[in-house]
């Protein structure tokens, strides 16, 4: 159907599929793959929870994230420390190494922002804030009702 314009879903969806390869591109640079990019990310506003919380919020499998985890842990990125309230679990923490990397990544990231927002003003970015926040909160609420039939 020649002429029809795309549907916001998929407009929404084919920028986050680009967005995403940008930002791998731009991680990889750094030696990092786009998973290990977002844990140091997380941990950057998070440090010290247990790996089933960094597992939940990154959306991957525990034992994805723990051969992930053992990786960069003997690269020196990450260090484990034993749970004071639970002696099975671990607790994640960056190290000085990982700090720097995190430094170059944000920066990095605001590159990408910038690229990303690039003929927009200022208040068009405050509104695109504030919608993308309405349907990421529209979703958030729609996936906890479903948990909560699920139970």
């Amino acid at each position: 159907m020649q002429g029809m314009e795309p549907s916001l879903a998929y407009l929404l969806a084919d920028s986050a599929r680009l967005l995403r390869r940008a930002f791998d591109a731009r991680v990889r640079e750094l030696g990092l793959t786009s998973p290990q990019a977002r844990l140091l990310l997380l941990l950057h506003v998070t440090e010290g929870e247990n790996q089933g919380f960094y597992a939940e919020r990154l959306e991957v499998e525990p034992i994805s994230l723990t051969r992930m985890i053992d990786r960069m842990e003997e690269s020196g990125m990450i260090e484990r420390r034993r749970d004071p309230a639970d002696r099975r679990a671990w607790r994640l923490h960056l190290t000085d190494k990982s700090h720097q990397v995190i430094d170059q990544a944000r920066t990095e990231l605001q590159g990408l922002e910038a690229e990303m927002l690039q003929g927009f003003d200022p208040d068009q970015c405050e509104t695109l804030r504030v919608l993308l926040e309405t349907i990421r909160a529209n979703f958030s609420t729609a996936r906890a009702g479903l948990e909560d039939i699920n139970g």
